[in-house]
């Protein structure tokens, strides 16, 4: 058997974990042959691909970013899109397609798998906010990586007695921001599912204020003020239809600061958060995706995913998997309030 391998939507850390284990496994055990689609769908569509096999994937687990590029092109946007991927599959000789991706890159593969073309899916997002799996690679570095930037600015917020307000990524889940603004001590958090009130920021800010500790503001980049919308630096958008995000957190230290009368200043993540060398942890979960994703393909179980439930790698279909957005429970987000103010 023949099979692709593609890395769609934003570049995350275990990209390269995930391909190592799929052609590892895939040539050793099932006698597979590989080639690597170059810049996710964009190359299904023009037919860029690369040769994939044990010598390119040697060295590449502990890299972050994707070997095989990546982009944000929608296949289904373009002219006969379905017909081109077609075509590449039979340049190619492509018996089969595994794609690694988030909610755009599977939405895609869904409909490719409408269309008769056999894919497999594996779900990589920093943002975890894919259906159907408990975590997806990518998630447990970045919220590694706003955990450490927490802790540094409590430092220098304490030094100056500002408030320091954090934006982190999370278009429509709040998950990063839940999860490393609870690991890293913020004094308030505010995610894309729970619209704000400013006025009761503003309180929480002053209650740190009044005991002499410089509050930690974590807000997610698609976190929206009860009273106004979403705040971006321009209208323009992707090939899926997402404008591009920040300027939330800008938006919020300058109300902060008007309404307190204390500085407030903001630190923007932007794609540290999805850069550089993967931790343990997702490296573990994409290798083992990886490994799965291509048994799946060699059971000819095209059509779904792979998908991590509890500590047991399960197949869902692709139709679940991409219905909706894996978002942050209101229960979930209501407990962990005590913590704020």
């Amino acid at each position: 058997m023949r099979v692709g391998v593609l890395t769609g939507g934003g570049d995350c850390p275990g990209l390269n974990a995930a391909i190592r284990g799929i052609v590892r496994k895939g040539v050793e055990v099932h006698g597979f042959e590989f080639v690597g689609v170059r810049d996710g769908w964009r190359g299904a569509l023009e037919g860029a691909v690369v040769p994939l096999d044990v010598p390119a994937v040697r060295g590449i687990l502990p890299r972050g970013g994707t070997i095989l590029g990546s982009s944000r092109t929608n296949p289904l946007a373009s002219d006969d899109g379905v017909g081109r991927v077609r075509e590449t599959f039979a340049e190619y000789g492509l018996d089969a397609l595994i794609a690694i991706g988030g909610e755009d890159t599977l939405g895609v593969a869904a409909a490719l798998v409408g269309e008769g073309i056999q894919v497999v899916g594996v779900p990589k997002t920093i943002d975890n906010d894919v259906a159907g799996t408990d975590y997806t690679f990518g998630f447990d570095t970045a919220v590694n990586i706003a955990t450490e930037a927490i802790d540094r600015l409590h430092t220098t917020a304490e030094s100056h007695t500002r408030t320091l307000v954090v934006e982190v990524m999370g278009r429509h889940a709040g998950w990063i921001a839940l999860h490393s603004g609870i690991a890293g001590g913020a004094n308030v958090i505010l995610i894309p599912e729970q619209p704000f009130d400013v006025d009761q920021v503003c309180a929480w800010v002053e209650n740190r204020f009044k005991i002499r500790y410089a509050p930690i503001v974590v807000v997610a980049e698609g976190a929206v003020p009860k009273q106004g919308q979403m705040v971006v630096k321009d209208t323009s958008l992707d090939e899926f239809g997402h404008v591009r995000l920040s300027g939330i957190g800008e938006w919020l230290a300058h109300e902060i600061a008007d309404r307190t009368g204390k500085e407030a200043r903001t630190t923007v993540l932007g794609h540290i958060q999805r850069g550089g060398t993967p931790s343990a942890f997702d490296r573990w979960l994409a290798t083992h995706f990886g490994l799965r994703a291509i048994d799946t393909v060699k059971d000819r179980d095209f059509g779904t995913m792979v998908a991590l439930r509890g500590t047991d790698i399960v197949r869902i279909p692709l139709a679940e998997a991409t219905a909706a957005t894996k978002t942050v429970d209101p229960a979930l987000y209501s407990e962990f309030g005590v913590f704020f103010g």
